[in-house]
């Protein structure tokens, strides 16, 4: 486990995924569906529990216009700045019970966000996601 500081807002578009975990690939299907590839274009996971407790996922994708969310109609959504703790899967494709066991050791932390996300920050862009090789790194924000 370690710590990483993003050091500016990082605002996301969204989309919720329908079911949770077997509705994510449609979320992120929906986003490839409406968005332009980019180099810049970061992509992210997003859940967290919400109504009646149930976790929500969120497919994500770095917006490149403060107006862009609104273009696609989908969800606008900033993944706060500060100080997270991590634990990066690499090739998590070739294992995806690695990315729920790495949020499972980072939930043992007890300064966690309240109200912050379980962020899954993948090393590709738009175009490049889902490769065989692609590592996510698991992250939650800290507590102020």
């Amino acid at each position: 486990m370690e710590k990483l500081t993003i050091d500016e807002d990082i605002h996301v578009i969204a989309v919720a995924a329908p079911f949770f975990p077997e509705g994510i690939g449609q979320a992120f299907d929906a986003l490839h569906a409406v968005l332009e590839e980019s180099p810049q274009r970061r992509m992210f996971g997003l859940s967290r529990p919400e109504q009646d407790g149930e976790i929500v996922y969120r497919a994500a994708a770095e917006a490149l216009g403060e107006d862009e969310a609104e273009k696609v109609d989908f969800e606008s959504i900033t993944i706060k700045k500060g100080t997270y703790v991590s634990v990066t899967v690499p090739n998590f494709k070739q294992n995806v019970a690695a990315v729920g066991e790495a949020f499972q050791e980072l939930m043992e932390v007890t300064n966690l966000d309240p109200e912050g996300y379980c962020v899954e920050w993948y090393d590709a862009n738009l175009k490049g996601y889902g490769t065989a090789e692609e590592s996510v790194r698991c992250m939650i924000r800290l507590d102020d």
